[in-house]
């Protein structure tokens, strides 16, 4: 144990991820003002990342989106849900809110107080009817919001199956791709997205505090602000963007490091991230899998296990809290189960810049833990299919028909 404790901190938690020295950095350099010329020029670096980010998310590296617009929020990524619907619906209007996890209950949430909402919902982590979404969506419905990664159950959704059904009326579609954008395939006018979000803290690898939005030119001509808070008005954010500028006071030291961190993306390359994660979390379901536990939740139909958020089953015979104080122990920082789920589960996540050493100790530790909590596990056949699976260079063959769809293949 004395050695375990020894090593560095790992935090494998789904956000805020671990940041890179050079991010680190980028926050400690003198303050300047947030209208001077030196922070537009931070601006324009973050934005120019961003727009390769939300519009070159491919496999193969090709712009899905033209014409679109990257704002950066001083906010999290619930500003810029509150945002999405807050400035394209008003109160009589009807908002179709699909919910299977925390995250798409909280857009749903959100809508509520500004519109009429209709929920498509089933038990967290499951499939939606994609007939009864057809069925959900129609000439009266303003907008539409989904989750494309959700995070509080591991499960992939089909984004591009929902894109198709929406696109046959005039509602915007709005896409929660906090955990997937910077991490995972993501097509903005192939999926027919209006508008996506995302969380600077998670698989951009920045620090908490900021988030971005990106809105095509059709939802940027449905805005109607005047309906909006105040702080979240997107006229307003579009207009200060054009000059790489907020409406109000910018986190200055944040939107360095984001800037940094998008740059870094780039100079990964997003096809390649975008594989990496695949196969890192390949290596955790695998590990995982070899060992004895069983993934959370059983997919079906088009809604697939995510490959940055890796959900896991805690056994029925072990007391969580001896298997997460292990974990601890061993200095290492990992999520249980949010809501309901609490103490039926931990998550893992692989967003941002985890090296195959990282994800490997992850399989051990998570092992280890298990074993002290009572568990009978097998920690060293899963090291072994980690291990095959990095040796490989590969992800998981039985590529899901979410990803198959998305990158055109």
């Amino acid at each position: 144990m004395t050695q375990r404790a020894a090593e560095d901190f790992l935090l494998l938690n789904p956000g805020p991820v671990g940041l890179t020295d050079e991010v680190r950095a980028a926050m400690d350099a003198p303050m300047v003002s947030h209208r001077s010329a030196a922070f537009e020029g931070t601006y324009e670096r973050a934005q120019r990342g961003l727009d390769r980010v939300f519009t070159g998310s491919t496999l193969d590296g090709r712009r899905t989106a033209e014409g679109g617009t990257s704002l950066i929020l001083n906010g999290t990524a619930t500003m810029g849900m509150e945002a999405a619907v807050a400035n394209f619906v008003s109160g009589d209007e009807e908002v179709v809110a699909l919910v299977n996890g925390k995250f798409g209950r909280r857009f749903a949430r959100i809508a509520e107080r500004y519109a009429e909402v209709k929920r498509i919902e089933v038990e967290w982590g499951r499939s939606f009817d994609l007939d009864a979404v057809d069925e959900a969506v129609t000439d009266e419905t303003a907008l539409v919001t989904m989750v494309h990664n959700e995070t509080s159950t591991g499960v992939l959704n089909p984004v591009f199956a929902v894109g198709e059904i929406v696109e046959g009326s005039d509602a915007l579609f709005v896409v929660d791709g906090v955990t997937s954008l910077g991490g995972d395939v993501f097509c903005i006018d192939d999926w027919g997205v209006d508008a996506a979000i995302t969380d600077a803290q998670k698989a951009l690898a920045a620090p908490p505090g900021i988030s971005a939005m990106y809105v095509t030119d059709r939802a940027a001509a449905r805005v109607e602000s005047e309906r909006a808070p105040f702080y979240a008005d997107l006229e307003k954010h579009l207009r200060k963007a054009a000059d790489f500028q907020t409406p109000f006071t910018s986190a200055v030291p944040l939107f360095r490091a984001l800037a940094v961190a998008v740059e870094d993306i780039e100079e990964e390359g997003l096809p390649e991230r975008i594989r990496r994660h695949r196969r890192q979390a390949t290596v955790f379901r695998e590990g995982f899998a070899a060992m004895g536990l069983e993934g959370f939740p059983e997919t079906t139909d088009l809604t697939v296990r995510s490959n940055t958020v890796t959900a896991t089953a805690l056994p029925d015979r072990i007391e969580p809290v001896e298997f997460f104080d292990a974990v601890e122990a061993r200095n290492v920082s990992l999520s249980g189960g949010q809501a309901h789920l609490g103490g039926e589960m931990f998550r893992v996540s692989n967003m941002g810049n985890l090296a195959a050493e990282d994800v490997l100790r992850g399989v051990r530790v998570v092992g280890e833990a298990m074993a002290e909590a009572g568990a009978s596990v097998d920690t060293d056949a899963g090291l072994d299919a980690a291990r095959e699976v990095l040796a490989s260079g590969h992800s998981d063959p039985e590529r899901d028909a979410t990803s198959i769809e998305a990158a055109g293949e």
